[in-house]
């Protein structure tokens, strides 16, 4: 998850500044951005869903989780997850290269999906997958919720790893939400630029700080702040800065009295 964030973080972030640098850019550049963007975007909720699985089988059948869970198995599901995003949208590029001439791949433009995808069959293509994944990936989060919710009412023992579960399942519920903006974006995009024309710029900015951003903030808060060890850490890191500061802003003072 960690690295499929900074790779599109790192990926969308250079477009953006590209895209009010240069405004066009070269359809082969641009076409790989776009790709790379889609592939670790559709990745993330796919990432969700299998983390909440894996949560469920630790807390509703603890005794497999060892036999199930094992390194082999989670590099396969790794692999399954990658094909799974990359499969669907690899097919655009395909297309692309059937329908247009080499000319085209030459070009510089504005790089935005529809500009380099241009045959209406794969905005269809696209709605359609969108919608599959996304409530496949919401089923899952729902069912693994309430076998985990279930289970931390039954259990005498280990109510706090459940909890802990429950809680880390809903978060990824909030960031599932939330990434689900992307695929609502474009059409918020169009709104706003009827109310507001002549701010498509302002609104390209806002929209990428709400979609791509916020979603991927997320992260750090449930797989860093909400662990002991690392929130240990952070207190103290806190703390002697604290104290450095207190003492920089204490010793002239001391050293003119004296």
């Amino acid at each position: 998850m960690v690295i499929n964030d900074g790779i599109q973080l790192t990926v969308t972030i250079t477009l953006f500044v590209l895209s009010y640098v240069l405004y066009k850019i070269n359809v082969s550049f641009c076409c790989f951005f776009i790709l790379v963007a889609v592939f670790t975007t559709r990745n993330t909720p796919v990432n969700l869903a299998s983390m909440a699985i894996e949560r469920y089988i630790a807390i509703c059948d603890p005794l497999r989780h060892a036999q199930i869970c094992t390194v082999r198995r989670t590099y396969i599901v790794i692999s399954l997850i990658w094909f799974i995003s990359v499969a669907p949208d690899i097919t655009d590029l395909f297309v692309t290269l059937a329908t247009e001439s080499l000319s085209f791949f030459h070009q510089s433009v504005f790089c935005l999906r529809p500009n380099v995808f241009k045959d209406p069959i794969l905005a269809y293509k696209r709605q359609v997958f969108d919608i599959i994944y996304f409530s496949c990936v919401f089923l899952t989060l729902v069912f693994t919720y309430l076998r985990i919710l279930f289970a931390a009412r039954a259990l005498s023992t280990e109510k706090i790893s459940a909890q802990r579960a429950r809680n880390t399942i809903l978060l990824h519920g909030a960031q599932l939400a939330m990434c689900m903006l992307s695929y609502i974006s474009p059409s918020v995009e169009v709104v706003l630029h009827l109310i507001f024309p002549g701010r498509i710029s302002e609104i390209r900015y806002a929209n990428y700080l709400i979609v791509y951003i916020l979603p991927r903030f997320l992260s750090p808060i449930i797989y860093g702040v909400r662990d002991k060890k690392f929130r240990k850490y952070l207190k103290m890191y806190l703390l002697s800065n604290r104290c450095r500061v207190k003492v920089k802003a204490v010793a002239p003072q001391n050293t003119d009295s004296m």
